[in-house]
């Protein structure tokens, strides 16, 4: 039987994880600028879908897996950082900038795996993964995994409508960006800051 106010603490806790600026919503932000609306897109599903993946992992205990052995968390902390600040350097040293939606078509399928690896990556989904996740499944209530998919749901839903919102707000101002190439230009460069400057942050905050 679901506790609707436990599912509605998950919610609020869930949102303010994933509403707090990070690197899946800066992929999220850079991908809606550089391809318009489809890449915005794109990048959220992708995000949606590494999500699931966490719960799966959150369930299989691969999240304390890492704890466990931090070597291992410190790997995929810094694969992440890196994966990020790579796509914040490539942005760093675009001559191009911004670009129409139309001058990016078809390539949604690359931005929709990014984002996946973006969030399989981004070592914040497996502390919460470690630290929150488990209290909220309660053998007694139930099977573990109808509970874990419900959480998993709420989790995906909240990531649509923050991320989501996110690549929206990014294609206005991408469509004005468009018509302005120096503004364009300038507009990449600072989102490949923003992403470079997340990547150092997670790996400073990690080692803390």
């Amino acid at each position: 039987m679901a506790d609707f106010a436990q599912l509605g603490l998950f919610f609020v806790v869930v949102f303010g994880v994933i509403a707090l600026p990070g690197l899946d919503m800066a992929f999220v932000l850079a991908s809606s600028l550089r391809g318009g609306n489809g890449a915005g897109m794109a990048a959220v599903g992708g995000i949606m879908l590494g999500g699931v993946a966490h719960v799966l992992m959150g369930v299989l205990g691969v999240a304390a897996i890492l704890a466990v052995w931090p070597p291992l968390f410190n790997a995929v902390l810094l694969a992440g950082a890196l994966y990020i600040a790579w796509i914040g350097w490539t942005l760093l040293r675009s001559r191009e900038g911004v670009a129409l939606p139309e001058a990016r078509a078809g390539r949604g399928g690359p931005v929709f795996l990014q984002g996946m690896l973006t969030c399989l990556l981004n070592p914040k989904a497996y502390v919460f993964m470690l630290a929150i996740f488990p209290q909220f499944l309660h053998p007694e209530r139930g099977h573990l995994w109808t509970q874990a998919a419900l959480l998993g749901l709420i989790t995906a839903l909240t990531q649509a409508m923050v991320y989501g919102t996110v690549a929206a707000g990014a294609l206005r101002a991408q469509r004005w960006l468009g018509g302005n190439p120096r503004a364009g230009l300038a507009a990449a460069r600072a989102v490949g800051a923003v992403l470079v400057g997340a990547a150092l942050l997670t790996v400073l905050q990690g080692w803390a």
